[in-house]
């Protein structure tokens, strides 16, 4: 107990960690009733991107939980909208968007964490919309390889003046970030 008399947790105070809870309860709440202009699917989408480039950042790897509960999530939501065709236009997407960089991974060039991420987009965007989506990432991996890249050049020449015998470092480019602004923006074109 702190000095206020609200517990601790982990350096937290539960009752922000409650009141966090109660707010998106209450939020999607008012989603669901058609009291704000996000679907359900956006709402997925959203979560599901910002924990995926946080873990990419931080861990340099997505978890299966963060694509399997957008996988699931996709999955579970378009049969419930649209019926066994619906959920088969989600399962196709998934399998549209494992597939887009399949490729890619074979060849070490990306984690199953990037694939499996892309493949639960695709189970919230659909296939159309997920090729869409595969063409913007690819732009947008493009542009943060060159941006990670030049970052690591100049670092490395910073390294190399001050300590030649220094090895700057490697490590692979999170590409988290360029998935979720590719189907984020696909997502935006559809409305």
């Amino acid at each position: 107990m702190a000095a206020s008399g609200r517990p601790y947790f982990g350096g937290i105070r539960v009752s922000v960690g409650v009141s966090a809870a109660a707010w998106i309860t209450h939020s999607a709440a008012w989603i669901g009733s058609g009291g704000g202009t996000m679907t359900a699917v956006a709402g997925i989408a959203l979560a599901a991107g910002c924990a995926a480039v946080v873990e990419d950042l931080w861990r340099r790897r997505v978890s299966n939980w963060t694509s399997g509960g957008a996988l699931a999530g996709g999955l579970i939501w378009h049969w419930f909208e649209g019926g066994w065709k619906g959920g088969l236009l989600a399962l196709a997407g998934a399998a549209t968007g494992f597939a887009i960089f399949l490729v890619f991974y074979l060849m070490n060039g990306m984690g199953g964490g990037d694939l499996k991420l892309m493949a639960a987009f695709g189970s919230l965007l659909g296939p159309r919309s997920i090729l869409t989506a595969g063409w913007i990432t690819a732009v947008a991996g493009a542009l943060l390889a060159a941006l990670f890249l030049g970052f690591r050049w100049a670092k490395r020449r910073r390294s190399a003046a001050i300590a030649p015998c220094i090895e700057a470092g490697g490590g692979a480019i999170p590409y988290a970030p360029a998935i979720v602004v590719g189907a984020w923006l696909a997502l935006l074109g559809r409305t």
